[in-house]
């Protein structure tokens, strides 16, 4: 059973922070320094599962909160006793119309753990560099966790009403199966609490065409609607055994070998959402080359091998074309001296909307088409992955601001090839989009990976641009 409950807030004020950031924000606006400490603070909480807590770091947001003016009846805290490090919050702006619908807000604070050792940089310490803020979480997701904390709070202290009421869901276990996923459990236990018109996510942005420091340019932003469903298997093999000094073919591990091998070479069938196809459309229209006109000719022609090929050759065109699966996770045996009895491996497949799990396990066992293997579903994030729907009062606003801030770069509707938790609120009836305004360089900033990092401008810009665009929405 979860519980509902409040901290009262003891975090240091906004101002005390920013003071502290300030021999780094150089000529920074008073209001852009006051978010970078909130950002610096976000980023230096560690998060991890393994040695961090999404419920300290709420502590803090909520006593940021309540130093701009949100009450207690203003926030709720959330958390399940069995996951007391994995807390979260909802804050709410009321709006002024009594009819229309909110406005859903959504981040999660949890980061993928980060080992001291591998990383250049200490990873829970924001450093800007270069034009780059490094540090784990700049890019995934902290740095907008921080734009809809600074809106809110800028909105309450402004004295700003929006037509629409605003909510913020702050949640942890977005980056680990095994956790307290916040969003899942809001969306299954407190409907009401989030209930909104439609819900603004990670998952969108913008790409350069390079590194910045290189020349890179903003070419696309991107309107994320629509994701994959992420599902977990493990496939196995099992063996007698016996001592090692008599080997004999039929081993765990070679099965095991075998059938990720087989699973390696295992395509999927080529598939199409509207998204996707309004993806490739729109941003094929906008490249004068092979690769521009191969995205034209798919969508015309799903069935062009020519077209499929050259998109192929692009691991991010690949995979939103069609479910895609890989081995992830390894282990057999038992001692050195004697013959496996077991031997499996995971393989995480990301599945194309509308095609269920059980599907996929058939598939996977008959691309393996060994009887002495077994493959079974281990997890999954939730329901059957349905794209929302793509409306003009979604998609008018962000072309709008696209052509302010962004002249000439096409905005694209872009399916997610990872998993974000709005795949939850789709489930109960709440449409969920990643909004355009940042952006990153084409090797994905190392998210997940070594050394993430974040642009700065794009931060900065990025913050202008989602708070005029929550403006916008509210006000519709």
């Amino acid at each position: 059973m979860a519980r509902i409950y409040r901290f009262l807030g003891g975090a240091a004020s906004l101002a005390t922070l920013a003071c502290a950031g300030q021999a780094q924000a150089g000529d920074l606006r008073p209001d852009q320094q006051a978010f970078r400490a909130l950002y610096k603070e976000m980023v230096e909480t560690d998060t991890s599962v393994t040695t961090g807590s999404c419920t300290l770091l709420a502590d803090k947001i909520e006593g940021h909160l309540k130093q701009a003016g949100f009450t207690d009846a203003d926030i709720t805290r959330f958390a399940v006793p069995e996951h007391p490090r994995e807390g979260g919050l909802v804050v709410i702006l009321p709006g002024s119309s009594k009819t229309l619908k909110p406005i859903l807000l959504l981040g999660h604070l949890d980061v993928v753990t980060a080992r001291r050792e591998d990383w250049t940089r200490d990873p829970y310490a924001l450093i800007e560099e270069g034009g780059y803020f490094y540090g784990r979480g700049t890019s995934d997701m902290k740095a907008l966790d921080a734009i809809w904390v600074d809106m809110l709070m800028r909105f309450r202290k402004e004295g700003y009403t929006p037509k629409r009421t605003l909510k913020l869901a702050l949640t942890c276990g977005e980056e680990t199966s095994t956790a307290f996923n916040g969003a899942q459990w809001l969306a299954q236990n407190k409907r009401e609490l989030i209930d909104a018109e439609f819900a603004l996510n990670e998952g969108g942005g913008g790409r350069t065409n390079g590194p910045i420091g290189r020349g890179g340019k903003v070419i696309q932003m991107s309107l994320h609607v629509g994701e994959k469903s992420a599902v977990n298997y493990r496939i196995e093999a099992t063996n007698p055994g016996g001592h090692s000094s008599a080997p004999v073919r039929d081993n765990a591990i070679y099965e095991l070998a075998d059938a990720l091998a087989r699973i390696r070479d295992l395509e999927f069938p080529l598939m199409l959402t509207h998204t996707t196809r309004a993806y490739f459309s729109r941003l094929g229209a906008t490249r004068g080359d092979e690769m521009g006109r191969a995205m034209v000719a798919i969508v015309a022609n799903p069935g062009d091998g020519q077209a499929e090929a050259l998109l192929n050759s692009d691991k991010s065109y690949h995979s939103m074309l069609r479910t895609t699966c890989v081995a992830t996770l390894l282990d057999g045996g038992h001692a050195n001296n004697a013959l496996p009895q077991r031997a499996g491996a995971n393989i995480n497949c990301r599945i194309f909307p509308g095609v269920s799990a059980e599907d996929v396990r058939l598939t996977i066992e008959k691309a393996i088409a060994d009887p002495r293997m077994t493959v079974k579903q281990t997890d999954d994030r939730g329901p059957i992955a349905q794209p929302p729907p793509l409306t003009p009062a979604i998609l008018g606003p962000a072309e709008r601001l696209v052509k302010k801030y962004y002249p000439g770069v096409p905005l694209v509707p872009t399916m997610s090839t990872g998993a974000t938790d709005g795949i939850y609120l789709e489930a109960v009836g709440i449409p969920s989009y990643g909004p355009p305004g940042l952006y990153g360089d084409p090797d994905g900033n190392g998210t997940h990976g070594l050394n993430e990092r974040a642009i700065v401008k794009a931060v900065y810009t990025g913050r202008d641009f989602l708070t005029e665009l929550v403006k916008d929405y509210a006000s519709r």
